[in-house]
């Protein structure tokens, strides 16, 4: 199928999917600019994108994959491809595997999740099967067990593992457990969820000679989003062109954002996508331009991986660099923001994940003390609601990686967790 122009896929949606021409309505009939065009509101969008009734879809539901979705909300939501729309989408990622790091004959485990409507693992499984370049596909799986998902690795002799973080972490825990490695393995290829430089440490200690890799940013609902750029941050990607437009928006005005360095959130246009339109989508995460000429930006983390904890507002980011500042050791494997609320205030915990056989307790309390307080100088209205008797202290909750709460259905880390009563 090829990628098609902006008028025409403006049009298009117009004229067969009643979300978008009731969207578009006071707009001019000849519109083709996506600054003239609104922003998406998801709320609206899903509330009309149905099993039933859908006024999303350009035409009746009779030939599609379906895929399941937790959209930027964590609900489980339905995502539709024709055979031709999934067939240029895992061409285009699977080309962007190459600029990842995939070589011609390398051996990939494909850890990613399967069933239940999820796309991942068979996302994953064709853009392989579509990439430019030979590869051996192990189509293992994230649910399988880890007893014999290394067996397998080993006797595959596998040079490239690929699954989310929390996968890769726990897959490393394991192996560390028994004091075993994996030294053939050369990439892990993650997605999904960012990898930060806790989680590099433990993966360091059981693949020696692997390089953590993004590979590629994409999601079943906004479509194909970035292609990884070589270099030393895995974070920066550019837009598939031709066939998705990215865009970043200011938070406050939602103006175009055109200079480098400049945070806001990301809106993606697939060109590609006839049946369910993504026009001016917001994918969920928060980026920033690094190279405007060359179209790169850098993902900054997921734009609902923050909580408000009584006044004061906090991203998991914020949590990382106080780790990052305070584990100079490199203890900490993992961590999790955990909210909860007793005796009428908020409470901050910060669940931090170490390694088999890190049972310190007294370095872990000092460690725990210079985390908290390089949080607390970073957000210094922590400090002062606590003060003033808005929140409780922050406390730290020590466990191992195999104890960090993930969604039962992707195996992604949940990086903020509201255990707040919600009556």
């Amino acid at each position: 199928m090829p990628v098609h122009q902006l008028p025409d896929l403006i049009r298009h949606a117009r004229e067969h999917s009643p979300f978008y021409a009731n969207l578009y309505a006071s707009l001019a009939p000849d519109v083709d600019c996506l600054t003239a065009l609104p922003v998406v509101d998801q709320g609206e969008f899903w509330a009309a994108n149905t099993l039933h009734d859908n006024r999303v879809l350009t035409g009746p539901l009779t030939e599609a994959s379906v895929y399941k979705t937790g959209g930027t909300t964590g609900a489980p939501k339905f995502s539709c491809y024709t055979r031709e729309e999934w067939r240029e989408f895992v061409t285009a990622f699977g080309s962007g595997l190459v600029d990842a790091g995939l070589k011609p004959g390398h051996r990939v485990a494909d850890l990613f999740y399967a069933g239940e409507l999820y796309a991942s693992f068979l996302f994953v499984l064709d853009s392989l099967s579509h990439a430019p370049v030979d590869n051996v596909r192990l189509p293992i799986g994230g649910a399988a067990p880890l007893e014999s998902t290394v067996p397998t690795l080993r006797d595959f002799a596998a040079q490239v593992v690929a699954g989310t973080p929390t996968t890769l972490c726990r897959l490393a825990e394991h192996l560390v457990a028994l004091g075993e490695q994996l030294p053939d393995v050369e990439l892990l290829f993650f997605g999904g969820e960012a990898l930060f430089d806790d989680q590099r440490r433990l993966l360091a200690a059981a693949f020696p000679n692997a390089e953590a890799r993004s590979l590629g940013y994409a999601s079943v609902d906004a479509g194909l989003l970035g292609c990884p750029v070589p270099g030393p941050d895995p974070r920066v990607h550019r837009a598939f062109t031709p066939h998705s437009v990215v865009e970043i928006l200011d938070e406050t005005t939602g103006e175009p954002i055109l200079e480098a360095g400049r945070p806001g959130r990301v809106v993606v246009t697939s060109l590609f996508r006839l049946f369910m339109p993504i026009i001016r989508y917001p994918a969920g995460d928060r980026a920033e331009w690094t190279d405007t000429e060359a179209g790169h930006f850098r993902i900054l983390g997921r734009a609902e991986e923050g909580v408000r904890v009584g006044p004061v507002s906090l991203y998991s980011q914020d949590a990382q660099d106080a780790v990052a500042a305070a584990d100079g050791e490199g203890r900490i494997v993992g961590m999790q923001l955990v909210v909860r609320r007793w005796d009428g205030r908020d409470g901050l915990v910060l669940r931090l994940a170490t390694a088999p056989g890190d049972d310190d307790p007294a370095g872990l309390d000092v460690l725990a003390k210079e985390v908290v307080e390089g949080l607390c100088a970073a957000r210094p209205l922590y400090p002062d609601s606590l003060r003033a008797g808005f929140v409780h202290p922050m406390e730290v909750e020590w466990v191992r990686n195999r104890d960090l709460v993930v969604n039962s259905r992707s195996g992604k880390l949940i990086r903020v967790i509201d255990e707040r009563p919600t009556a």
